[in-house]
């Protein structure tokens, strides 16, 4: 008969080996896949004939953005370099944020990737993407 030792917090070792395996974003070069200083608020909503996605990033030159689709997922990223420090007599202050910012959308199937516009107006930028227009219904005779 051969003894085991027992090591009750083994398993809790392996499980959380295995959670910081699975969060982990980096790839093997050791860089991170996406990072994000911040992240700007978004807000979605779905129109007759489009979807709208309309992001607060106040501040960012608009040819800092950039607005990519691919596989049916939208990414909106970009970075804000400006910032307001106010430094004197012992005091530090830093009132914008800045940085980098990335976010990334999935499309329903309805959504048509060849229409997609993006717009940027006083630190808003609206990105429209349209619907795809319905195949309408056909009926089709047999003959016989």
């Amino acid at each position: 008969m051969t003894l085991m030792r027992y090591e009750p917090w083994s398993l809790l070792d392996q499980m959380r080996r295995e959670m910081e395996r699975s969060m982990d974003t980096r790839t093997a070069e050791g860089s991170s896949v996406a990072t994000s200083d911040w992240v700007p608020a978004v807000d979605i909503k779905e129109e007759d004939s489009d979807f709208v996605i309309v992001a607060d990033i106040p501040g960012v030159d608009p040819k800092d953005i950039e607005v990519h689709m691919d596989n049916g997922i939208l990414t909106i990223k970009g970075e804000k370099e400006s910032e307001k420090k106010d430094e004197r007599e012992g005091y530090k202050r830093v009132e914008r944020t800045f940085g980098s910012f990335y976010r990334r959308f999935s499309l329903p199937d309805t959504a048509d990737p060849d229409r997609i516009s993006a717009n940027s107006n006083h630190g808003v930028l609206e990105v429209r993407i349209a619907k795809q227009e319905k195949v309408q219904p056909r009926k089709i005779s047999v003959n016989g």
